[in-house]
């Protein structure tokens, strides 16, 4: 029994149809703490939910700002951010720093939060959170009249919480990451499935080779 579909003409959208889609189809995402100063001083923290790595040599990882918000606007005018990764016992926290704030208000003195020096970005680095990746901004891409904006930044320095490391790797476990869902929902790690990659021979191994 085949599925039966529905098709969606993305041309002829309405209001926030594409956004409702595309946020409900590609979950779940990880989301992005990221830190940053404006000129006036003030330490922003704000979470985005698109975002990734973009390279691994030179190690880039990126977010995306829907228009321009504070992070990315201090982000250009600093050359710089911090990349926070926290987990789900922070998920409260997170969420509160997603509220509408003036420029001149700090999230970090707002929901209690702990600004940290950074060692090399003058970004503060979120005290809190068990991984922090000092950025040096590389560029910002528009996309289309400039609601999305691609904000990436070479990871010139990583810190990590001995309490989530396991054999010299992060520990999926320890971490618990948050996953962003659609609307309001998140959602936790859950089960942790391992499957080997196989090559070409393991696939002829099982029969699967075309005929």
């Amino acid at each position: 029994m085949s599925d039966a579909y529905r098709t969606f003409d993305l041309a002829a959208a309405e209001g926030r149809e594409t956004y409702f889609l595309l946020t409900g189809m590609v979950i779940p995402r990880p989301v992005a703490w990221i830190s940053t100063l404006a000129t006036d001083g003030t330490a922003n923290i704000a979470p985005f939910s698109f975002t990734t790595i973009l390279s691994s040599d030179p190690p880039v990882v990126c977010f995306v700002s829907s228009g321009v918000k504070d992070s990315m606007r201090n982000a250009q005018d600093t050359g710089d951010f911090v990349y926070n990764i926290g987990g789900e016992d922070l998920l409260e926290c997170l969420n509160l720093t997603a509220a509408d704030l003036r420029r001149d208000e700090s999230e970090f003195e707002w929901i209690k939060l702990t600004p940290r020096a950074s060692d090399v970005v003058r970004s503060p680095r979120l005290g809190e959170a068990p991984i922090s990746m000092e950025c040096k901004l590389l560029e910002v891409i528009a996309f289309g009249g400039g609601d999305g904006n691609l904000v990436a930044g070479e990871v010139i320095r990583i810190h990590i919480a001995e309490r989530i490391i396991t054999n010299d790797r992060v520990d999926p476990e320890k971490l618990r990451p948050i996953c962003r869902l659609s609307g309001s929902n998140y959602a936790t790690l859950g089960e942790i499935v391992t499957l080997k990659r196989p090559n070409r021979q393991d696939l002829i191994d099982r029969g699967m080779q075309p005929e």
